[in-house]
C-alpha cells in the first residue's frame, strides 16, 4: 500500500512539472521554452523617432531629426504667424492615435496662445531624443534605440560606425535647439517673432 501511494505521488508530481501550454494558446510568462513576448506595443518610444532616420542606417542624428521635423511641420501648412490651424492640429492628433495607439503623443498648445508653433510641435521629439541619446554624442545608435539588442556580429557595421559625423555633447530638455530657426511660412519668409 505504501508503495502504491508513493507511485501515485510521483505520478502527480511528474504531471504537474510538464511544460504544457495553458488552454486557449495564451502566453505563459513562466514557461522556459517560450520566447518572452515583446512588451513594446506599437514600437514604443523608439518607433516615434525612427521614422526621422532619413538614410535608414539605423542611427538617428540630431541633424536628421531637425530636418525631418521642419519638413513635417511645413507640410502641415502653418499660417503666416508660423502656427498650425486648429483643424490641422486635430487631424494630426487623430492620425497619430490611429498609427501609434498607445504611444501616441498629441500636439498641445501648452502656452494657450491659440498658436501651435514649431517649438510646441517639435518639443516632444527633441525631449525624447535627448533622453535616448545616452552618451550625448548627438545621435541615437541602434544600441541606444534598443539597449537589449545584441551588438552586430563580425562583418556587420553598427549604425554608429556608418555615420561618420561627430557632434558635440547633447543637450537636455525639449524644444528646438537654440540655433534652430522656425521653418519659413508659405511665402518663404520666417515667421514674425512676437515682442
Amino acid at each position: 500500500m505504501r508503495r502504491l501511494s508513493a507511485l501515485a505521488l510521483l505520478g502527480l508530481v511528474a504531471a504537474c512539472g510538464g511544460e504544457k501550454p495553458p488552454p486557449g494558446g495564451f502566453w505563459n510568462p513562466y514557461a522556459t521554452n517560450q520566447k518572452p513576448r515583446d512588451e513594446n506595443y506599437h514600437g514604443g518610444s523608439a518607433a516615434i523617432l525612427q521614422h526621422y532616420d532619413a538614410n535608414k542606417d539605423g542611427t538617428l542624428t540630431r541633424d536628421e531629426l531637425i530636418a525631418g521635423l521642419r519638413a513635417e511641420f511645413a507640410a502641415h501648412h502653418p499660417d503666416s504667424r508660423g502656427c498650425l490651424p486648429e483643424n490641422e492640429v486635430a487631424a494630426i492628433n487623430q492620425q497619430r492615435i490611429d498609427q501609434d495607439q498607445t504611444t501616441a503623443t498629441p500636439l498641445i498648445d501648452w502656452n494657450r496662445d491659440d498658436c501651435l508653433d514649431y517649438a510646441e510641435f517639435s518639443a516632444f521629439a527633441y525631449s525624447l531624443f535627448d533622453q535616448m541619446d545616452r552618451n550625448r554624442d548627438g545621435k541615437i545608435t541602434p544600441q541606444e534605440f534598443n539597449p537589449n539588442a545584441r551588438p552586430p556580429g563580425p562583418g556587420q557595421l553598427p549604425g554608429e560606425q556608418q555615420q561618420q559625423q561627430q557632434r558635440g555633447p547633447g543637450r537636455r530638455g525639449g524644444g528646438p535647439p537654440p540655433d534652430a530657426e522656425a521653418p519659413p511660412d508659405a511665402q518663404g519668409s520666417p515667421p514674425a517673432v512676437p515682442n
